[in-house]
């Protein structure tokens, strides 16, 4: 009979057929990395702003406490986002004519708002609300990272529902004392553990089980 395939033809044959079953395998490895990735959390990434506002310049540098621009955070779900009239208190008096300053002059004198881009953009189906953390005793940085240090804000944090159950399912290692909520520079005692422990009773913070269920977030 006369031979119809190559030699070679079984081997392509199980390479092929290994190639297909690997496939469906590299395909949700890849679709992971991916959704892990910068592309999908946008952690690290610094977003463009109409004015370049340094927190490295004016939290570490001048010491501005968080509150004094995000008004709400203390009291409501958003934070706030500073109107230019905060941002003028200043600059009617500091670096009065500056070029980079000129988009917050026209919006006073206009009454039209900046238009700032958003850094931490969780998606419309997640409920958080900044009031209840601060209230509990989570500090600014462990969410936003040392802002102190950016001279552009950028999100440090993944963000990602993992990230986010990971600190509901074990509070203690991110409460600190309620003076200390606002401090960038806050680290961790080492009795931390003992300390957050205590933190979640006295604050009466609701149990793993309750915190892990979907309706927290999702509303």
């Amino acid at each position: 009979m006369v031979q119809i395939f190559h030699p070679g033809a079984d081997t392509v044959a199980r390479v092929v057929l290994a190639s297909l079953g690997a496939a469906p395998v590299l395909a949700v490895g890849l679709a992971y990395a991916v959704w892990r990735s910068p592309y999908a959390t946008a952690q690290d990434v610094t977003r463009e702003q109409p004015v370049p506002f340094s927190h490295e310049h004016h939290v570490g540098g001048l010491g501005l406490d968080c509150r004094y621009c995000h008004t709400s955070v203390e009291k409501a779900a958003f934070a706030g986002i500073p109107p230019t009239e905060t941002c003028m208190s200043c600059h009617s008096q500091e670096w009065t004519n500056a070029p980079m300053l000129a988009p917050v002059r026209q919006s006073l004198a206009e009454g039209r708002p900046l238009r700032w881009n958003r850094v931490h953009n969780l998606p419309a189906y997640v409920y958080f609300n900044h009031s209840v953390h601060v209230a509990k005793g989570v500090g600014c940085s462990t969410c936003h990272g040392e802002v102190q240090t950016m001279k552009l804000m950028r999100q440090t944090a993944p963000l990602t529902m993992g990230w986010c159950l990971d600190c509901h399912r074990d509070p203690a290692p991110n409460l600190r004392p309620h003076e200390a909520v606002f401090d960038m520079t806050w680290k961790p005692p080492a009795d931390q553990a003992a300390i957050g422990a205590r933190f979640v009773q006295e604050r009466h913070i609701k149990s793993p089980e309750r915190l892990s269920e979907c309706s927290i977030c999702h509303r």
